[in-house]
This record gives structure tokens, C-alpha cells and sequence, in this order.
């Protein structure tokens, strides 16, 4: 089994509902949920918009590849009325991102592992902190609390619940 960690983001419709249905869908498609973060609210990264985003880490595990695990969430992402559109920052319903996937490092055209983008973003690893502070990221060497420390994103990120 592996230890699969996701971040759903959001910024559209009933946030909670929303939040609530994916883990649900998650657990049942994926495995079972190991630890889920406090809930945290930011500003969009990379675009404008008057909606705040909610986002939260969990942690699943899971006999399924990564491979499979993209394709599931995607239709997960999709069955809770997201739509993609040509852009990559908009506004959205939900998003699962792949963060980790056990200590996998993965670069292939659909998917990369961990997530490429995630040292750079505060509103990642912030709930990631919360429940993996000494997690080494496998390319950086580094765990999450000194990613977190060296991170410049200056987007504030307000912690909802617990």
C-alpha cells in the first residue's frame, strides 16, 4: 500500500458540501484516509478573482498507481462539476493535485510527482505542515517545515477548522 497525499482546492459553489463529497468519493474510489489537515482560505494563486479559495490536505492509502489515482480523481474532480478550460489558473469547483505518492519521483507528459509547483506555494504547504511538518520532499532533500520556511509566496492563508 502506498501513502498517497492529495490538497483539494476550491473557490466555487458550496465550498464545505464540496469539500465533504470529494474526501467521501476519495475514500471510496481510492482508500482509506489516513489524516486530513485543517481547512485553509486564500486568495487565487496566479489570477484574479473576488471568490477565496478553501484548501486541505489529505493523506490516503491506497493500493492503486499513480497512473490510476490521476484518472480517478479526475473523474471524481469531474462528477463534482468541475470544468476545464484552457486556462490553468481559473476559478473552479474543485481540484485534486497530487502532492506525494510514497517517495516516488514521477515525470511523464500527465503527471509529475511530487507536485512540480508545490515548494512555491504557501497554501500547500501550509496543510501540509499541519500533518506531515517532517515529510522529505525527494528532490529537495528538505522536510515540509523548511520548504515552508523558504518558501516566497506572500499569499495570506487563514486557517478555518481544525
Amino acid at each position: 500500500m502506498a501513502k498517497l497525499f492529495l490538497l483539494l482546492g476550491g473557490n466555487l459553489g458550496n465550498k464545505e458540501k464540496i469539500f465533504a463529497t470529494a474526501r467521501q468519493m476519495l475514500e471510496t474510489e481510492l482508500g482509506k484516509i489516513l489524516q486530513i489537515s485543517a481547512v485553509y482560505e486564500t486568495e487565487p494563486w496566479g489570477f484574479e478573482s473576488d471568490d477565496l479559495f478553501w484548501n486541505q490536505v489529505i493523506v490516503i492509502e491506497t493500493e492503486f498507481s499513480p497512473t490510476e489515482v490521476l484518472v480517478k480523481t479526475k473523474s471524481i474532480e469531474k462528477e463534482l462539476g468541475r470544468q476545464r478550460k484552457a486556462e490553468r489558473y481559473v476559478s473552479r469547483l474543485i481540484d485534486i493535485d497530487l502532492l506525494f505518492y510514497d517517495d516516488m519521483v514521477l515525470h511523464s507528459t500527465d503527471l509529475e510527482i511530487p507536485h512540480p509547483r508545490m515548494i512555491d506555494r504557501r497554501f500547500v504547504l501550509i496543510p501540509l505542515n499541519d500533518i506531515a511538518p517532517t515529510l522529505i520532499h525527494p528532490i529537495f532533500k528538505q522536510n515540509i517545515s523548511e520548504l515552508l520556511e523558504n518558501c516566497t509566496d506572500l499569499l495570506e492563508v487563514k486557517k478555518l477548522s481544525n
